[in-house]
């Protein structure tokens, strides 16, 4: 049985797309041609599916995929809505800083699904790409996924708690070496961080993530939901108030001198000079 489920996005407007099959929900990036780029928008349909596949008793465990060659390959800074605008530095920053917690409620509500989610990763997962494929349960990846969190390149922090995630489970100082540096891994590198749980050849990503999903949900669903709810009580304890600091460092950062100038020299394609302020 497949059921497509609607929501109020309008046509043509899809960021993701939501299909329940025999006890999976299917939650697919669908912009290929953007490289499943991501927006306030894509943060708002996120929230939405969030909602519909927390009370679907019929969806035992989430398959969090991408179309094309890219899973996310960062934020969209063409979108609409990107920039926030305020009548002073100082409201701009709190402007930031607000829509920086709502973007952190969406992100929670789909991280603490009760349902466990099973992320297929392939091609680029940089930036915000890789933020929310770590807050899937189970991470599998084709070979050719490529990781970073590329932020500090262009004077702006980590936001969606990525680094704080990659703290969790490979430890803190390689937490500290991505996000400092930028620095891209492959798969093969994020295996052995212990951020990835398989690698498999490109051909197989599809059928060997969704077998894990289907194994899961084919296991009682309260057993399998209390499990999840017991780990990640241990695992993330001080997350809420740590994200609640990277919601303001990147609110700071991004309305920071140094981030225009970021944002400049890449575009440019020279190195920036950031002065910290």
């Amino acid at each position: 049985m497949i059921d497509t489920i609607g929501t109020d996005i309008p046509e043509g407007e899809e960021r993701l797309r939501l299909d329940v099959e025999d006890g999976l929900g299917i939650l697919t990036l669908c912009r290929p041609r953007k490289l499943n780029a991501w927006s306030w928008e894509s943060t708002r349909q996120l929230g939405l599916f969030a909602d519909r596949i927390r009370f679907d008793g019929s969806i035992r465990a989430v398959l969090l995929r991408a179309e094309g060659r890219a899973f996310c390959a960062g934020i969209d800074i063409t979108a609409p809505g990107g920039g926030i605008t305020g009548r002073t530095g100082a409201e701009r920053t709190h402007h930031y800083y607000e829509g920086l917690r709502w973007a952190h409620e969406r992100f929670r509500a789909f991280a603490r699904l009760p349902q466990p989610v099973v992320a297929a990763v392939q091609g680029y997962c940089l930036g915000f790409g890789f933020e929310l494929a770590l807050m899937a349960d189970v991470r599998i990846a084709a070979d050719d996924a490529v990781f970073a969190l590329p932020e500090a390149g262009i004077g702006v922090a980590v936001d969606a708690g990525g680094d704080l995630r990659i703290a969790r489970e490979a430890g803190a100082g390689w937490a500290k070496l991505l996000a400092l540096t930028g620095r891209r891994i492959d798969a093969s590198t994020a295996e052995r961080l212990r951020l990835l749980q398989q690698v498999v050849p490109l051909a197989e990503l599809s059928t060997t993530a969704r077998s894990v999903a289907a194994e899961i949900a084919a296991n009682a669903p309260l057993a399998v939901r209390g499990i999840k709810r017991g780990i990640d009580a241990y695992t993330d304890a001080g997350m809420a108030e740590a994200l609640d600091r990277v919601a303001m460092n990147a609110a700071i950062t991004l309305t920071s001198e140094d981030s225009r100038e970021g944002y400049r020299a890449k575009a440019a394609g020279r190195p920036a000079a950031f002065e910290g302020k």
